[in-house]
C-alpha cells in the first residue's frame, strides 16, 4: 500500500473532539430541572429566582463541559453565546408577561360595545361604558402631532445631512440631543405656559403640540442615521449627471433611505402614543364624545387607562386593562403598516 493511502485513512489530528449540536439544549433542560429543585429545597416560590438560577447554571455548566471535552478556547465561545441567548431571554420574557396579562385581563370587557361607546354619565365604578371617545382624542392627537413633528424632524435630518456646516448645524445638533432627553411633562409645561398667556382652555390641538416636540428629536435622530446609510457614490453619480442637489437629494437620498425613514416615524409615533403627562395637562380629559381637537376638553387613551385604574373599582379596572390592549394593538398596527410600505417603497433590486 502506498504511502498516499495510508495518509489518507490517517484520522485528521487537527479537528479536536466536539459537543454535539443536541448539548445546549441538554444542558439547558438540566439547568432547569437542578434550578426547580434548588428552588423547592431553599423554600423560593418566585419562578423568576427559578429562572435566574437556571441561567447561572446553565452558563457555568456549558463552561465546564465544554472546557472539559472542547478546551477552554472554545469552552469560552460557547459562554459567550450562552451569554447572548440568557440576555435575550431575560428581554423577552418580561415583554411576552406583559402581553400575556394584557390580553388575560384585557379581554373581559373588550368587544363591540366597548369600542363604540364612550363613558357619558357611566360612573367609574359602574360597569359599562367604553372608549370611543377616546380612540377619537388619541388618533386626532397623534394624527396633528404627526403632522407636525414628522415633516419638521425629516426636513432637520436632511438639513444636518446634507447642508449642514458650521455653527447653525452645530447648534442644530445640540438643542436636539438635548430635547431626545426632556421629560414628556416639561413639554407639557412648555405648552401650558402659552395657553396661561393667552389665556386658552384645555383642548386637544395643545396636546397634539406638546406631542410633536416630544416626536421630533427621535425624528431626527432615526432619519439622520438613515440617510447617512446611502452611499455617496449614489450622490456622485447624480451630480455627475448634472442632476442639482435638491433633485438627488428627492430622487435618490430619500427613495433609498425610505424604509428606515418611514420605521423611525413609526418608532417616534408610538413613542408619543403611550403619552399621558402632557395629555393630563393640557387636554384634560372628558367622558363624551369630542371630535374638534380646536376646542374644548378632548379624551385619550392614556389619560382614559390612568384614569380607569386610578378610579380603584373592579369594573374601572378592567375598563383600564382593556383601553391597554387596544392601545398595544393600536401600536403594532402601525408598525405593521410601516413595514408594508417601507418594503413597497423600498428601491428595487436586480441582477
Amino acid at each position: 500500500m502506498s504511502t498516499a493511502s495510508i495518509a489518507d485513512k490517517r484520522p485528521s489530528t487537527l479537528r479536536g473532539a466536539s459537543l454535539p449540536k443536541w448539548s445546549p439544549w441538554a444542558i439547558a433542560a438540566g439547568s432547569l430541572v437542578v434550578a426547580v429543585g434548588i428552588g423547592l429545597a431553599a423554600g423560593l416560590d418566585s419562578k423568576i429566582q427559578w429562572g435566574l438560577i437556571a441561567a447561572i447554571l446553565f452558563i457555568l455548566g456549558t463552561f465546564g463541559i465544554a472546557a472539559r471535552v472542547e478546551g477552554r478556547r472554545q469552552a469560552k465561545d460557547r459562554v459567550a453565546t450562552s451569554l447572548v441567548w440568557v440576555a435575550f431571554l431575560l428581554a423577552v420574557v418580561p415583554l411576552a408577561s406583559l402581553i400575556w396579562v394584557t390580553v388575560a385581563r384585557g379581554v373581559k370587557v373588550l368587544d363591540v360595545y366597548f369600542l363604540t361607546h364612550s363613558m357619558g354619565v357611566v360612573a367609574d365604578s359602574e360597569p359599562g361604558g367604553g372608549i370611543y371617545a377616546a380612540i377619537i382624542g388619541s388618533l386626532e392627537q397623534v394624527g396633528l402631532a404627526t403632522l407636525i413633528g414628522a415633516p419638521i424632524g425629516i426636513l432637520t435630518a436632511i438639513y444636518l445631512v446634507e447642508y449642514g456646516r458650521g455653527r447653525l448645524a452645530q447648534a442644530v445638533t445640540f438643542f436636539v440631543d438635548v430635547m431626545t432627553g426632556i421629560p414628556s411633562i416639561v413639554a407639557g409645561l412648555f405648552i401650558l405656559s402659552l395657553m396661561l398667556i393667552f389665556d386658552m382652555q384645555p383642548f386637544g390641538f395643545a396636546g397634539s403640540l406638546a406631542l410633536a416636540i416630544l416626536m421630533m428629536p427621535v425624528v431626527v435622530r432615526s432619519t439622520e442615521e438613515m440617510l447617512k446609510l446611502v452611499p455617496n457614490e449614489l450622490r456622485e453619480a447624480s451630480l455627475a449627471l448634472g442632476v442639482p442637489k435638491w433633485r438627488t437629494i428627492l430622487k435618490v437620498v430619500v427613495p433609498t433611505s425610505i424604509g428606515g425613514i418611514i420605521t423611525g416615524v413609526m418608532l417616534a409615533i408610538a413613542r408619543i402614543a403611550g403619552e399621558t403627562a402632557p395629555v393630563l395637562l393640557l387636554v384634560f380629559g372628558n367622558p363624551f364624545i369630542n371630535n374638534d381637537p380646536f376646542e374644548g376638553a378632548q379624551a385619550s387613551l392614556p389619560l382614559y387607562i390612568y384614569q380607569q385604574y386610578a378610579a380603584g373599582a373592579d369594573p374601572a379596572h378592567d375598563r383600564a386593562w382593556a383601553a391597554s390592549l387596544t392601545l398595544i394593538a393600536f401600536v403594532m398596527i402601525l408598525n405593521m403598516v410601516a413595514r408594508g410600505i417601507a418594503r413597497w417603497k423600498a428601491p428595487k433590486t436586480g441582477r
